[in-house]
């Protein structure tokens, strides 16, 4: 599995373009929001949180193409599938390179971000605390429809529509963490969601992986 997990980050760092697209999508696109809504810091602050939210589940999605579908297309899947490695691993650590070269950067980004959408500076060690959990659930559920959608026919349509319903907990709950007086409840639901997706996701991912490959 280590080995696994230094050859995905160093595909990654191969292509760090497509990270790279990832990134700058989650810095734009939450740059546009400014000049839509005006500099008026009350509204921007009013909104900041449901912002970057947004921003960061759109840009967790466009990794997810290139996450199974070079290995189905070129046979490495099915080497991986016959390494030794089970279908459950093999989803797991894709899930950790995911994170890791996606979600994490878009963690250390959200912060000038947030200062720019003039999010309280008090609010701003809640939305890490959100983002944290949030983002390890964006790229389990991720990873889990892009193996669901290995294969078939316009995958790149089907991902987002199966990905984005089983997201929106998981955006309602983030949100509420920064915005709300009692942040400790969304946060416990976060974290609640996190532990059960955890083994579940995978193990999805991981028969969707057999399926495709057979």
């Amino acid at each position: 599995m280590i080995k696994m997990l230094g050859r995905e980050l160093r595909l990654a760092w191969r292509q760090a373009a497509d990270t790279a697209a990832a990134l700058l999508f989650f810095v734009i696109a939450a740059t546009l929001f400014p000049f839509a809504l005006g500099p008026d810091a009350r509204t921007l602050s009013a909104v900041a949180a449901g912002i970057i939210w947004v921003c960061a589940l759109l840009a967790a999605l466009l990794p997810l193409d290139r996450l199974f579908g070079a290995d189905f297309e070129d046979g490495t899947l099915d080497l991986l599938l016959l390494s030794g490695l089970s279908a459950y691993a093999v989803a797991g650590v894709k899930t950790a390179a995911h994170w890791l070269t996606t979600g994490l950067p878009l963690l250390v980004i959200a912060a000038p971000l947030a200062v720019m959408l003039r999010l309280p500076a008090e609010h701003i060690p809640l939305l890490f605390l959100s983002l944290l959990p949030g983002t390890l659930l964006l790229s389990l559920l991720g990873t889990m429809a892009a193996a669901i959608t290995l294969g078939a026919r316009r995958s790149a349509v089907l991902m987002p529509l199966i990905t984005l319903p089983l997201m929106i907990p998981t955006l309602i709950f983030g949100c509420a963490a920064v915005t709300s007086p009692h942040p400790q409840a969304p946060l416990l639901m976060l974290a609640a969601m996190l532990v059960l997706a955890l083994p579940l996701a995978p193990l999805a991912a991981g028969a969707a992986l057999r399926a495709a490959a057979e």
